[in-house]
């Protein structure tokens, strides 16, 4: 089955490590693309590319400001993945508690013997 294309679709878009640093330093405030590209240590070229993807996706919001323009996440768009994960997070909370239930019931069973 093919891939949905990376400017269509925000799964697809967060699959590749550089977009989800970028969401991630852009999450707390409005940053400049020469702020996105020093902290990250990419190469201008390549962040303005993958802003592209994340702005196509709705993922992040851009404002000009003279020549610059600054990049911020875009929450409402960023809710659907969130909610998503957070079914697995649900998940991995549950096995988690089974395998410390498992292991306090070893000990207790080794304490007994």
């Amino acid at each position: 089955m093919a891939r949905a294309a990376t400017t269509s679709d925000a799964f697809n878009a967060v699959a590749e490590p550089r977009r989800r640093d970028i969401l991630s330093y852009l999450a707390l405030q409005e940053r400049p693309v020469g702020d996105i590209v020093f902290t990250l240590g990419l190469e201008q070229p390549s962040v303005s590319k993958h802003l592209r993807v994340l702005r196509d996706v709705g993922l992040v919001n851009m404002r000009r400001d003279g020549r610059q323009k600054f990049y911020r996440t875009n929450a409402e768009a960023i809710r659907p993945l969130h909610e998503w994960t957070g079914e697995f997070e649900r998940f991995w909370k549950h096995q988690l508690t089974r395998i410390k239930e498992r292991a306090e019931e070893t000990e207790e069973e080794k304490e007994n013997a």
